[in-house]
Order: structure tokens, then C-alpha cells, then sequence
């Protein structure tokens, strides 16, 4: 890797008097790597936004052919970037070759899905009203409405998903496919996989005659990122991380002179409900699916289930045997960071020392603590007692999932109201718990964003219908998500043209449209073709 400098990439340089530096660390290998990497002046950061604001007018009007073609080489770029980038991706991060190359892949297949959503069109939500001027007794007028771009998008990477959810993953694409310009605030887990990608990213800006400053990145020292966020020229933010954090950056956005949207992820637990008859026909199945979920990428994943519920009987008693025995088996598997692994133990720690709460199941081999390896476990506690204590319903973010024994079905009931704003929740049922299960799924599709049934929430189809954000906590807008082609509807807004010429209405809204693109015209939707 080469020493990199410039406006649009902030970051990657070798060490130089003065300037605030510092290292990659590789939790698999405890040490550090040995590239430099430095913090952004408040002059870059400056350079940065003036470049993506004035990016942003000529990005907006580029056709969605081209914006498309942008999108395509990102992919084809990152996946030039070969065996180098999943290298350096598992030294920064611990995880595994095969995991990296399956992100890797996400990463590029969803920037591809919002390459043909713009060829497409039918994201611009066009409606058009035609004037009619012999109404009385008031002529109407003629009314098109479409979405454009918000404007420049602070971006986040994640810690978790070093590609996916980072450098070009979501919110970058969803960002630049919605035609903003992304200025992305480096994860300083990964700073050299970001580096790479970033590179791939203004390539292919290059290959497809892009603007100068239509994506940007850079690291920021804590202190910045208000000022980032509180930028006038930032009009929407991407996040995925803590609970903390993701409201710092809201209430900065919202104590704006001109607040702006925050499109937060934050933190879940992602209930399991296990109904009766489900847990009688099926349980030895339910405890290894379940296990395998919670233990799944070292737990590290804001779909993990972190919360299991289930009424306490002769059942429930077998696939506790079950459940138990899959995380004593399971591997302890390295985390993220230093940080990560310590707030892991931490919790894991507190859970052990809390009154009424016992440990069910951890694993059997002793962690390495040189690799910040965590180990899995699994806690249990009856229905009244987590009731009357709020921390337990707190996200743990590690291989660990707390069980809840209730009494009956309307403890169960109870629990589930009380809880916040979910991800996801996954209710498992059989035929015969049909009654049971509708109200659950009743109370559970006012607390989160999807619904499973049957199935573990772990693994998110990047497609048009998912829907990846809840109700707060789990995000501060559930309105939004941030993973499927739906993603790009955060960094739009709608504007209606009102008895505008032909000659200058946006090409989208015109009679004689050279697009092909699926409009309502006076209440009927018509696909206009080329």
C-alpha cells in the first residue's frame, strides 16, 4: 500500500511531525499494523464538504444511465482490488477469508441492485396530474410531482460490517444512487480496508467522468464529528452503531438552524418467541437453529437474538437441554476490536452477578485472550424478574442471548409490550398455536421493523421488499431502512412542478419522457416506454 493524499481521500499517509497519527490493530494477531494513518485538519474536512457541495448540482443532473454506470464500476473496482482487500479486511477485523469474501460480495451485489433501480425509474415515484382548464369552477391545474436528491450525505462506517456497511456499503450507495455526494467518516477499526475501497470508489468516479468531490473520506477526531454532522452543507446522516453514539449525532443534527434527518441504527435484542406447540414438536431443531444464530459472526451482528422467550413447561425444560449443550459446544471466535471485546466481557460479567440470573450455557473452550476471542453464552431468568429490572432488556453485542421463562402465556404477553423498538422479531409457532401466535404478531408488529416467522433472524436479504430499521431504539426513524432499494428514499425529497413548460420540466416529468419509467398519471399507473 502507497501513501495516499488528496481532497477527496483523507487519511492513508505515512507519519509526519505533527500531524495527529495513528495505527490499524489486528485483534487476530494482538499488534499493531504498520501503516500510518492520520486525522483530518479542520481545514480538509473544510476542502472536503466545499468539494462535495460543489459537486452536488452537476451529480444531481447527470442521467440515471450514467449515475448507474458509477454504481457498476464501484463493483467492478472493488472486486479488482482482489486478495489485497480481503487480506488486509480479516488483519483489521478477525474475521474469517470466506466471511470477507461473502461481504465483499453483498457490498457489490447491492451496489449493482441500485445500478438497475435507476435504469428502471420507478423509485422517482412520479404522479402527474394533468390540467383540465374547462373545470368549474376553478380550472385545474397541471401537477407533476418526482423525488430528487436531498443533497450531501455525512456517512458513518459501521465496526461490524467492515465492507457492507462501511466505505461502499448501504448508505454510500443508496446515497449515490439517490444522486447525493457521500463524504464518509472512516471507522478507525478498519482504516485500511476503507483506505482500498475508498480508491476503488474514486476510480471509478474517474473511469465514469464523475464530479470532483462526489465522495470524500476522511478520519475525524471526536471532537470534529459534531462539527461534521452540524455542517451546513451535511443535509442527511448515515449510521450504524452504538446506542450513544447514534444519539450524539442525532441531537446534533436536530439543534441545527436547519435540522436535518439522522438515520440512525442502534441496538436490539430481536425477540424469539417460542410458542408451545412449536417448542413440543420441534424443539431439538429450534435449539440448534437458535444456537447457531446467537453464536453466529462471534454474535456481532445487530440481527443477533439477544432475547429468547418461552413459557415454562415439560417442553421448554428439553430444549433448555438442548440450547445449553449447542453453546457449551460452540467455538469462542475473535471480536472486532479491543473496545468491543471489553464492553463483551464487561456485560457478560455483570450477568453473572445479577440476582436471579443464571448461566445456562457457555462455552467449554476458554477463550484466547491475546486474540480477543469471545466466549458464548446464554443466561436465564424467569418472567417476573426480568419485568422488574430494564437492564436485562439491554443489547449485549457478543455471542450471548439471555432465555426468559414466563409462567404463563399472558406474562409472555406482558413482556412483549414492555419492550422497545426491535429490528426484527421471529415468532415460532405451530398450526395449533394459531391464536396465540396472531396476537403476538399483533403486538410484535408495533415493536419492530420485520417480522420472521418460523426461521432466525440472523441474515438480511438485500432485496426491494426488506425492511431493515424499527422503532426507536433500533433506529431514530423507523420509517427508513437501511439495507434493499428502499434505502435510497432516506437521501430524496419530493417537489411538485406546477404549470411548468414542457421545455422545463426535469426529464422524468415530461409528455415526450426519453425515459422508460412507471408513472401515475391521473390515478393510473402507465410504464412509458423508450
Amino acid at each position: 500500500m502507497t501513501a495516499i493524499t488528496g481532497a477527496n481521500f483523507i487519511g492513508f499517509a505515512e507519519s509526519k511531525t505533527g500531524e495527529k497519527s495513528f495505527q490499524a490493530f489486528s485483534p487476530e494477531n494482538n499488534s499493531f499494523l504498520p501503516e500510518s494513518f492520520y486525522i483530518a485538519t479542520e481545514s480538509e474536512l473544510e476542502s472536503a464538504l466545499t468539494l462535495a457541495q460543489k459537486a452536488f448540482e452537476p451529480y444531481q443532473q447527470i442521467t440515471y444511465a450514467r449515475r448507474a454506470d458509477f454504481l457498476d464500476e464501484i463493483a467492478e473496482q472493488i472486486v479488482a482490488l482482489g486478495d489485497v482487500l480481503v487480506e488486509r479486511c480479516t488483519a483489521e477485523t478477525g474475521l474469517p477469508a470466506a466471511r470477507i469474501l461473502g461481504e465483499r460480495n453483498r457490498t457489490c451485489d447491492q451496489l449493482k441492485q441500485f445500478a438497475k433501480l435507476l435504469r428502471k425509474g420507478w423509485w422517482l415515484d412520479i404522479r402527474i396530474d394533468t390540467a383540465d382548464k374547462d373545470r368549474s369552477p376553478v380550472p385545474k391545474p397541471d401537477i407533476r410531482r418526482m423525488l430528487i436528491p436531498i443533497g450531501p450525505v455525512a456517512v458513518f462506517g459501521a465496526s461490524n460490517f467492515p465492507l457492507a456497511f462501511s466505505t461502499a456499503g448501504g448508505d454510500t450507495a443508496s446515497a449515490l444512487a439517490a444522486g447525493c455526494p457521500v463524504v464518509l467518516k472512516v471507522h478507525s477499526s478498519h482504516p485500511g480496508t476503507s483506505a482500498l475501497v475508498s480508491l476503488a470508489i474514486l476510480k471509478a468516479a474517474q473511469n465514469t467522468n464523475m464530479p470532483e468531490g462526489v465522495f470524500s473520506s476522511l478520519h475525524l477526531s471526536h471532537q470534529d464529528v459534531i462539527k461534521f454532522v452540524k455542517h451546513p452543507v451535511i443535509k442527511a446522516v448515515g449510521f450504524t452503531g452504538s446506542r450513544q453514539v447514534g444519539m450524539q449525532l442525532f441531537e446534533a443534527a436536530v439543534s441545527r438552524p436547519d435540522p436535518i434527518p439522522v438515520y440512525a441504527e442502534m441496538s436490539a435484542v430481536n425477540p424469539v418467541i417460542l410458542l408451545e406447540n412449536a417448542t413440543r414438536k420441534d424443539y431439538e431443531k429450534i435449539a440448534k437453529g437458535l444456537a447457531a444464530s446467537v453464536t453466529l459472526g462471534a454474535g456481532q451482528s445487530c440481527t443477533n437474538p439477544g432475547l429468547i422467550l418461552l413459557a415454562e413447561n415439560e417442553f421448554s425444560s428439553l430444549f433448555l437441554e438442548v440450547f445449553g449443550k449447542e453453546i457449551q459446544s460452540s467455538i469462542p471466535a475473535t471480536m472486532l476490536n479491543r473496545n468491543i471485546h471489553k464492553a463483551y466481557d464487561k456485560a457478560i460479567l455483570n450477568l453473572k452477578s445479577t440476582d436471579n440470573v443464571n448461566l445456562l450455557g457457555e462455552s467449554i473452550q476458554v477463550e484466547d485472550a491475546k486474540k480477543y476471542q469471545a466466549r458464548p453464552s446464554a443466561f436465564i431468568v424467569k418472567g417476573s424478574q426480568f419485568l422488574t429490572d430494564k437492564k436485562l432488556s439491554e443489547e449485549v453485542f457478543g455471542p450471548q442471548t439471555l432465555l426468559v421463562l414466563c409462567q404463563h402465556y399472558n406474562e409472555l404477553l406482558e413482556i412483549l409490550r414492555a419492550l422497545e423498538g426491535q429490528l426484527t422479531a421471529t415468532v415460532h409457532a405451530h398450526e395449533d398455536d394459531r391464536e396465540e401466535a396472531q396476537e403476538v404478531i399483533n403486538i410484535v408488529t408495533g415493536k419492530a421493523g420485520r417480522i420472521l416467522y418460523g426461521g432466525f433472524p440472523t441474515g438480511v436479504e438485500v432485496c426491494h421488499a426488506m425492511q431493515h430499521g424499527g422503532p426507536f431504539p433500533s433506529t431514530t426513524d423507523s420509517r427508513s431502512t437501511s439495507v434493499g432499494t428502499a434505502a435510497i428514499n432516506r437521501f430524496v425529497r419530493p417537489v411538485a412542478y406546477q404549470n411548468f413548460p414542457e421545455g422545463l420540466l426535469p426529464d422524468a416529468l415530461k409528455d415526450e419522457n426519453p425515459l422508460q419509467l412507471l408513472r401515475l398519471v391521473n390515478g393510473v399507473w402507465t410504464e412509458k416506454s423508450i
